[in-house]
């Protein structure tokens, strides 16, 4: 009885500790395309060629329309249907509102899937870029509350 009870016991600990190393596996990945609101603000102001996207649900641009100057506003559910127009061979960050960038990872994950490299997520996302102060500007193209999954 007792041997049952320590194989089952070594058995849990053995899955938790595969899916805690994948965990960490996954979050390094992850943080490898990663870049902070300091980073991109360098490189904007040194007027580098970046592609910066936009890339929140409707109704967060809604409650919130302003967007970092220069960036331009890419609809989650486009991405991926309009990914063969995002440049592979240049520079691009994706930002949304998201607490844990959620939207970001996703489409970042489904972009290095494609096998888009040049690709980074904005960690902490607008939020992030304008609790340090950097500039936004008002967003006022039209755009479609679309809420369909």
């Amino acid at each position: 009885m007792y041997l049952i009870a320590i194989c089952a016991v070594g058995f849990i600990v053995l899955i938790f500790g595969i899916f805690r190393m994948k965990q960490l596996r996954d979050r390094q990945k992850l943080e490898r395309y990663s870049i902070d609101a300091d980073e991109l603000h360098t490189l904007l102001e040194a007027k580098k060629d970046i592609l910066v996207l936009d890339v929140r649900q409707p109704l967060d641009l809604l409650a919130h329309s302003e967007i970092i100057p220069g960036a331009r506003r890419l609809p989650p559910k486009d991405v991926m249907e309009q990914a063969a127009m995002l440049p592979k061979d240049k520079d691009s960050v994706l930002y949304c509102t998201c607490v844990s960038e959620k939207t970001s990872r996703m489409i970042l994950e489904q972009a290095l899937a494609l096998q888009f490299t040049r690709i980074k997520f904005l960690k902490g996302g607008l939020a992030g870029w304008k609790a340090k102060g950097y500039p936004v500007e008002l967003y006022t193209k039209p755009f479609h509350l679309d809420t369909a999954s």
